[in-house]
């Protein structure tokens, strides 16, 4: 390994971008009544899922997408804070209800923007939009339009429950119908940022692994070079997505899975349009009620994380993790869009006794990415369960396995896998991987320290190359919203997770060959 340093790194001065943003107005030219077809005045104006672009109903004649322009375009050149106007905060004063006047008729029609963005006027049929922005949080900067038809997204929903039928509950096998999935658009932040990023820790790359006693006493003991590792950079991330509905943040609640809904993303955000009105026709959609300086803390955990991430794609050498003692991401610029994103939605409540769950299955109507979560009829499950684990008990007993310990645990093994299955309650989005990102400027440190010998864990001691904190921040970050305590439960079972796979991993080192 050599070390390497490139001298064009300039690091920022400090941790944060500017506390002023600059506003870019992403509306101009966006007019609120009759948005009529140019070619023969229609308003009769929907989206074409083939192609996202929106059509005509009358005359078949398709818009071209339009683009929202003023935004930073190259991110390695973002400064300070940047913020589209559809992402300004919310006025919690701001009258939902708007009345237009018709431009055909005359007559007043009502649009409530908390849950519609168009209306038909009751006598003449024309169609009136909101396409300008108002303070509510209804109206965001951009769209990702649908390209995914309904019937498609029932295949694929029909497809994900269809594998999960054998321990279904009988009551939800009965009244499973795919007739009532919805078109929702969601609201999301799209934030791109640059920033520059430095980590300083230790590494381990394994020389030798060997075996040491017999039977139940044989134990694995590894050989490992211990280096001082560090690894600089400048850093792009280009769309990262984060649900700005207070609702959806919550993403480990009791009486909803909507850790599924999240699990769809990535989104190909790069795609979006300037928010039109027309585009929400035929589907429902629900607005932010967040603001950015409550998300900004998700967003800088996040980006180390995947600055984190970034980085281990320079350390494959260290097949035992490196410990990283110094961690920093200092922000250059972050430039914040909100959005809405289309998702179709098959939703089931599931009751027991006083208790009530909603079960969703989602599919992510650009790239047909499909999770969900089937209610259990945990009488079968524990009782096959069960049956596995007997079967367990007596394949350890007679058959001669280097592993044979784990078959006392077949049965919790197989609970386990059935209901994560199921209930797919560890789904989410890994956007440590899947977020767009470009790493420059690299600066290389790998000074061997020293060999050493005989160490009996299978990675290097505090490991944390492969961390992942996004997930614990969002839970403190909605606990700071309601006064709800579930930030500590998310921790724990984080903590409880990785304490459980290192068990299994150090006892099959100390057991196998």
């Amino acid at each position: 390994m050599q070390e390497g340093y490139n001298s064009n790194i300039t690091p920022p001065a400090n941790n944060t971008v500017h506390n002023e943003p600059i506003i870019v107005k992403t509306d101009i030219g966006a007019k609120n009544g009759q948005d009529k077809c140019p070619k023969c005045g229609s308003t009769d104006i929907s989206i074409n899922t083939l192609n996202g672009k929106l059509r005509c109903n009358f005359c078949r004649h398709e818009f071209e997408p339009e683009k929202v322009s003023g935004m930073v375009e190259d991110i390695s050149q973002l400064q300070g804070q940047v913020m589209g106007s559809g992402a300004t905060d919310i006025a919690q004063d701001t009258n939902d209800v708007l009345t237009f006047k018709c431009s055909s008729c005359g007559a007043e029609v009502v649009i409530d923007t908390s849950s519609a963005s168009q209306a038909r006027c009751h006598w003449c049929r024309n169609t009136l939009s909101v396409n300008e922005q108002i303070p509510n949080g209804s109206i965001p900067d951009v769209v990702l339009p649908f390209n995914i038809n309904k019937d498609t997204a029932k295949l694929e929903i029909e497809k994900f429950v269809g594998k999960r039928k054998f321990f279904a509950h009988p009551k939800f096998k009965e009244e499973f119908t795919t007739e009532n999935i919805m078109g929702v658009y969601f609201p999301y932040m799209l934030v791109d940022v640059n920033a520059h990023a430095n980590f300083i820790g230790e590494g381990e790359h394994q020389t030798r692994k060997y075996f040491r006693g017999s039977g139940s006493n044989q134990r694995a003991y590894f050989d490992a070079d211990l280096y001082h590792v560090e690894r600089e950079f400048d850093l792009i991330i280009n769309g990262l997505s984060v649900e700005s509905s207070l609702d959806k943040l919550n993403n480990i609640a009791s009486d909803k899975t909507n850790n599924v809904i999240n699990a769809i993303m990535p989104f190909d955000v790069e795609n979006c349009v300037k928010y039109n009105a027309n585009y929400l026709k035929g589907y429902t959609s629900e607005k932010r009620d967040t603001n950015v300086d409550q998300l900004r803390s998700i967003v800088d955990i996040e980006s180390k994380d995947i600055a984190r991430f970034a980085a281990n794609d320079t350390l494959s050498e260290y097949d035992r993790g490196v410990a990283w003692s110094n961690e920093q991401l200092s922000v250059k610029g972050q430039q914040w869009k909100s959005a809405y994103l289309p998702v179709w939605l098959y939703s089931y409540q599931e009751v027991k006794g006083d208790k009530k769950t909603l079960h969703y299955v989602a599919v992510n109507a650009r790239t047909k990415e499909t999770m969900g979560s089937v209610p259990i009829y945990m009488p079968k499950l524990i009782g096959v369960s069960f049956l596995v684990e007997i079967l367990g008990i007596m394949a350890m007993l007679f058959v001669d396995f280097d592993y044979s310990f784990l078959f006392l645990l077949s049965g919790i093994i197989y609970f386990i896998i059935m209901f994560l299955r199921y209930r797919n309650s560890n789904a989410r989005h890994t956007y440590e991987t899947e977020t767009k990102k470009n790493m420059a400027n690299l600066r290389k440190v790998d000074q061997f320290i020293k060999s050493e010998k005989g160490l009996t864990n299978s990675t290097i001691m505090g490991a944390n190359n492969k961390r992942v904190n996004g997930g614990t921040i969002t839970s403190k970050v909605f606990d700071s919203f309601t006064g709800q305590n579930i930030g500590n439960s998310v921790i724990d079972t984080v903590a409880n997770s990785n304490s459980i796979a290192s068990f299994i991993k150090d006892s099959i080192d100390k057991g196998g060959k």
